[in-house]
This record gives C-alpha cells, sequence and structure tokens, in this order.
C-alpha cells in the first residue's frame, strides 16, 4: 500500500485533572526524523514518545508537540532564586544611588528578570502521565496514518496510470523496432550506391551480412524484456503492505537507465520519439515518489 509522507493529525486526552493534546505533522525526508517538543519537567517521556512514533511510521520527517496540563494539587511547583534576586536588587539599589532617584524597587520589577521565579522539579508520577500520552499519542498517530494513507491512494491511482502508459509504450517500442533488418540492408544499399555512384555491384549476402551485424547491435529485446521485469516488479510492490518508497525509487532508476540504452541502440526514428516520451512519464513518476513513504 502507497502512503504520502505528508499528514496532519490532531488528538486530545483528558483524565480528571489532566489534559493531554498531541499535534502532529509529517514532510517529506530520506530517513525517520522526529523532532518534539515537550513541556518542562516531562523530558522523562521522550523515548518513550519516539518509540512509539517510531512504530507508526518508517520514514518521514515527523514533528509533534505535546501539551500536558496537570491540575492536580502537585502538579505546578516554583521555587526562587535567593542569590540572583538578591544581585539583582543591589545592582538596582547601586543604580538608584548612582542616579540620585527616589523610585522603589517593586516586586514587579524584581520579577521582571527572568530566572528568579522558576519551575521546580516534581516528583511526578509518570506511570499515570505516561498512561494518557499514550492514549493521546496513539489516537494522533492513527490518525495521521490514515491520512498518510489516503493522500497515498492519490498517489497511487497517478503512478499505475502512468506505469500503464509505460507499458502500453514498450509494445510500441517493439513493434517499430521489429523490422530495423530490412531497414539496415536498405540503407547500406542507398548508401553505396550513392559512394560509388552506381559503379559498384551490390553483393546481396554482404550486404545482408552487414545489416544483420548493425540489427544486432541495435537489438533491445534485452531491455524491453528488463524493462516489463521492472514493471511487473513495480506493481507487486505497490500492493505491498511494506512500505514503498525505496523500493520504487530504485527502480524509477533502473527503468531510466533501460529506456537510455533503448534510445541509444534504436535506428528507429518513431520509437526514439515514444522512448522521449517515456522518459517524461518517468521523471513525473519520481517526482510523486519523493512523497511515497
Amino acid at each position: 500500500m502507497i502512503k504520502s509522507m505528508t499528514a496532519y493529525a490532531l488528538a486530545e486526552k483528558a483524565e480528571p485533572k489532566l489534559h493531554v493534546l498531541a499535534e502532529i505533522r509529517s514532510y517529506n525526508s530520506r530517513h525517520l526524523d522526529i523532532a518534539l517538543r515537550l513541556p518542562h519537567g516531562y523530558g522523562s517521556l521522550e523515548e518513550k514518545v519516539k518509540a512509539v512514533i517510531n512504530g507508526a511510521v518508517s520514514r518521514g520527517r515527523i514533528e509533534m508537540s505535546l501539551q500536558i496540563n496537570d491540575d492536580t494539587d502537585e502538579g505546578y511547583k516554583f521555587e526562587v532564586n535567593i542569590p540572583k534576586a538578591r544581585a539583582y536588587y543591589d545592582s538596582i539599589v547601586q543604580l538608584k544611588e548612582h542616579l540620585d532617584l527616589q523610585t522603589d524597587v517593586s516586586i514587579d520589577l524584581l520579577i521582571r528578570e527572568g530566572g528568579i521565579i522558576r519551575f521546580a522539579e516534581i516528583d511526578r508520577d509518570m506511570e499515570t502521565v505516561w498512561s494518557v500520552v499514550k492514549d493521546c499519542l496513539d489516537e494522533a498517530l492513527k490518525n495521521l496514518v490514515a491520512m498518510r494513507e489516503k493522500e497515498g491512494e492519490m498517489l497511487a491511482s497517478d503512478i499505475a496510470d502512468r506505469i500503464n502508459r509505460i507499458e502500453e509504450s514498450v509494445h510500441l517500442i517493439k513493434n517499430k523496432s521489429s523490422d530495423l533488418l530490412l531497414h539496415y540492408q536498405q540503407r547500406l544499399k542507398e548508401r553505396i550506391a550513392a559512394l560509388s555512384g552506381g559503379m559498384v555491384e551490390i553483393d546481396p549476402d554482404r550486404v545482408a551480412q552487414e545489416a544483420a551485424f548493425l540489427a544486432d547491435k541495435s537489438d533491445i529485446s534485452e531491455e524491453i524484456l528488463r524493462v516489463k521485469s521492472h514493471i511487473k516488479q513495480f506493481r507487486a510492490i505497490m500492493k505491498s503492505d511494506e512500505p514503498a518508497g525505496r523500493k520504487l525509487n530504485f527502480l524509477m532508476q533502473e527503468l531510466h537507465r533501460e529506456f537510455n540504452t533503448m534510445g541509444s541502440k534504436t535506428e528507429s526514428t518513431q520509437a526514439s520519439h515514444i522512448i522521449v516520451e517515456v522518459k517524461s512519464e518517468l521523471e513525473k513518476i519520481r517526482e510523486q515518489l519523493q512523497n511515497v513513504e
């Protein structure tokens, strides 16, 4: 099954005095790249959160923001940095004396300096918190995967249509390249006649031999067989439940290589034109595959 790498999901869970909100965005990436934003005091959950994401998604950049509101009596705790407050206060008093100011030093002025009042570490019941976070995360990832699958269906439909057109083109290329022996025989006769001014008698056996040699050099039957095999494998991978992006990208490279070889070998003008169109389709598929997990 084809899955897109771009998606968005949101989920929330609420228990008495504990509310969790998970927001996830995913983007294209060659590998699985997880960026987390966790609230202060919940850093110990990071590895657990990453493990859950890793179990649901195999590729893409995942940006997740987790909000946890703990309204229990132990949910919030602050501490005062007395040394910093004292030093800051003394500096303000010194400044007042130096400038001969009569302004009072208010508490608002003191706490405006960051770090004087700060969060204190709390001995939380992380097992209880994790239970709610896990449920919320599971739901968000379920929604994310569903959206990736839905967008993947549209990608798969477009890619399948292009693969069908390429397969049809392979049959046309084969047909347009099937009469090359007669083409080379006629071309050799015309060249010999043009060079000799019609004064040299043409040996039919030698012409046939040379034409057969040229036709063999430009034979593309092996490339066509490999292309058919690649297309069959491409479709099988698209139907598989495994992540398909990397494998399909590799097959795109192989298909492009085979058609390049065909283009350099065939002497059929019509076949060459078809190959150019096929390479255009391959490039469009390659662009679509950049978004496939």
